[in-house]
This record gives C-alpha cells, sequence and structure tokens, in this order.
C-alpha cells in the first residue's frame, strides 16, 4: 500500500470523526435546548388542527442504499398516498399548520433525533422515498452515488435552491449534481456555511418549499 493511499484513508478517518463530532454536538444542542419544549408545543398544535399521530416516520434511503425511518412533524391529513406522491403547490392534504412547519422547515426538526442515532447527518444530501431511489436510479446514471455519504437534513442542494416537487428528471438532476458536489468539496467550513445558509432560508422562507 503506498504512503499516498495511506495519507488518503487517514485523512478521510479523521473527516469521518469531525464530522459526527459535530453531527452530535450539534443535534444535542437542538434536542435539549429546542426540541425538548418545542415538541410538547407542536404536538397540542397538530392534535387540534388534524386528527392523527404528531410524528410521521417514513422509510427513506440512507447510506450505502440501507433504508431507515425518517421522522417529521405529521403535516398533512393521513392519505394513502404519502409514500408514492410528493407534496405539491397547493397540496389539499397539507394541514394549515402543516404549510407553516414545511414553509419555515419546522415539520424537519425531528429529523435531530436521527441524526443522534447514526442514521441522518446535520448537512448531506436529502434523502428519498424508496420508490424515488428506485424510479430515479434507473434514469439518472449517477444517482446512486449521492447514497456514499450519511443523508442530511441539510444540503448543498437545498441552500442552492434545489428542493420542493421533481415534476421533471432535469430537476432532480440537477439535485443529484449538486449532492456530488458537496461530497467531493467536503469540508468542515462548507457544512458549516450550509447551516448558516439553511437558517437564513428558514427565516426568510423559501418559494420551493410546500
Amino acid at each position: 500500500m503506498s504512503n499516498h493511499t495511506t495519507s488518503h484513508q487517514v485523512k478521510s478517518t479523521v473527516n469521518d470523526v469531525v464530522k459526527r463530532a459535530f453531527d452530535l454536538c450539534f443535534a444535542s444542542l437542538v434536542v435539549i435546548l429546542l426540541l425538548s419544549w418545542l415538541v410538547p408545543l407542536i404536538a397540542l398544535l397538530i392534535k387540534l388542527d388534524s386528527q392523527g399521530p404528531v410524528f410521521f416516520k417514513q422509510l427513506r434511503t440512507g447510506k450505502g442504499g440501507k433504508p431507515f425511518y425518517c421522522l417529521k412533524f405529521r403535516s398533512m391529513r393521513i392519505n394513502a398516498d404519502a409514500d408514492h406522491r410528493q407534496a405539491s403547490r397547493d397540496d389539499n392534504r397539507i394541514t394549515k399548520l402543516g404549510a407553516f412547519m414545511r414553509k419555515t422547515s419546522i415539520d424537519e426538526l425531528p429529523q435531530f433525533i436521527n441524526v443522534l442515532r447514526g442514521e441522518m447527518s446535520v448537512v448531506g444530501p436529502r434523502p428519498h422515498m424508496l420508490r424515488h431511489t428506485e424510479d430515479y436510479s434507473r434514469v439518472i446514471a449517477n444517482f446512486m452515488e449521492r447514497h456514499l455519504v450519511t443523508p442530511g437534513i441539510t444540503g448543498w442542494a437545498q441552500v442552492e435552491g434545489h428542493r420542493g416537487e421533481t415534476k421533471e428528471t432535469e430537476a432532480m438532476e440537477k439535485r443529484v449534481n449538486a449532492d456530488i458536489h458537496y461530497i467531493k468539496n467536503w469540508s468542515f467550513l462548507l457544512d458549516l456555511k450550509i447551516v448558516a445558509l439553511t437558517v437564513r432560508q428558514a427565516i426568510r422562507g423559501n418559494e420551493n418549499a410546500f
């Protein structure tokens, strides 16, 4: 084994440790300082707004193609299409409270529990429904490359505006290309930048968040 290969492996291991340490610290702070009081409040509002559970969990594709249950605050009425059909603009399945949560990304906050479990990272390619992974991997040649790393709550694709419904394959291709760009150019500073941009988007609202 060459020195170059060994050096690359050591660097990769160090990067993994740094990223995981950041994930654990950041997620722990969010759970303790935010979710500890926000979950009961949101739970009450969800129950007052519509019938059904507080949390919505859905099987999505994780690192290496391994499925995991992604957690969210429930933002839709109970429906049979949840695991097959993406949310769209003026989607009649979305509740009044759900529309606000999706616009501000509050519905995604339970995913910090996924981060603590090691199923997700704070930053990385967004995990897709299993059906979408199956469908898009057939038509986008490099689609599965985005599963080389742990999926994230937010990512480069999202802060670049590639979020929301993907009606055309071209829209998903742009998202995949942004994800692969992130994987190839990862740095701790890039993760911090993406987190900062995500917070700014959450405050301002995003026109593709619905």
